[in-house]
């Protein structure tokens, strides 16, 4: 008996030790460059070259980067929109995955927004579809879409957040393809799932969690169907929608919130 438990031990520990050496170490970290007070930081942040918005679950503010004084504001006044998750400044439009968590089954779309004036101008609905919209970006002429699916509270059909994927979709919005997230960066998510991301110029995806200070560089496969987890650093505030800022092109410049303390957090990578 005292035998099989020395084995048994031996067995957990090299497991343990086997899981820690897939997971890729946080080398590098974000150093703060900017803090913002804001009335309200709940959901996310998108950006562009003078101006930062604010997404919350049913509005969207605009504030100035210099001097982060508030210049439009929307809020939904139809009932429609419940739980808007992240934005994103595509060829002079903002784009915001909206989704309607924590109700089941899961339904999504696209809402899109006028930056200047912030007007509502166009919709994609994608209804009951493969989980909650978080995050979307286009790339190389296709558009992405990261749908979340959660373990516990959420929780659509008994599926859990293992059931996250990335998915490809034309310009037409037709899905073409979709991947996986690594298991054991699922694990990370500990009951909640993928939050935030974009793709580079170079097609490599950044993506957060929910509730960890941390961000994942991870990159398509060339076989199978689960995405490649590359690399880990470390940010100075929680998964959530999280904006690259494309202006700095020398740099890895990202925009985040703090949902507790409502604030905007501007972040460059250490060299």
């Amino acid at each position: 008996m005292k035998l099989v438990l020395k084995m048994y031990k031996k067995y957990v520990f090299l497991s343990i030790a086997f899981m820690l050496f897939l997971i890729p170490s946080n080398a590098q970290e974000f150093k703060v460059v900017k803090t913002y007070e804001v009335q309200q930081a709940k959901q996310g942040v998108a950006v562009d070259g003078d101006y930062f918005y604010v997404v919350n679950n049913s509005n969207i503010v605009k504030y100035t980067r210099k001097a982060s004084n508030q210049v439009k504001q929307w809020k939904d006044t139809s009932g429609a929109i419940k739980h808007l998750n992240s934005g994103i400044i595509i060829n002079g439009k903002l784009y915001c995955t909206n989704s309607n968590y924590p109700e089941s089954p899961m339904a999504s779309s696209i809402e899109i927004f006028d930056p200047e004036t912030l007007m509502h101008i166009d919709n994609v609905s994608l209804g009951i579809y493969i989980g909650s919209a978080t995050w979307l970006d286009f790339y190389n002429g296709y558009w992405y879409v990261a749908f979340a699916h959660y373990t516990g509270r959420g929780s659509s059909e008994g599926k859990t957040n293992s059931w996250t994927q990335l998915v490809k979709f034309t310009k037409d919005w037709q899905r073409i393809e979709g991947w996986v997230f690594p298991k054991i960066l699922i694990g990370k998510f500990g009951t909640r799932s993928n939050s935030g991301g974009f793709i580079t110029k170079e097609g490599t995806i950044y993506a957060t969690g929910h509730d960890d200070k941390e961000l994942y560089k991870l990159k398509f496969p060339k076989i199978g169907h689960t995405l490649i987890w590359k690399n880990t650093y470390s940010i100075p505030y929680e998964g959530q929608g999280i904006a690259l800022d494309a202006s700095t092109e020398k740099s890895l410049t990202l925009f985040g919130i703090i949902k507790k303390d409502n604030k905007v957090i501007q972040t460059i990578l250490k060299k």
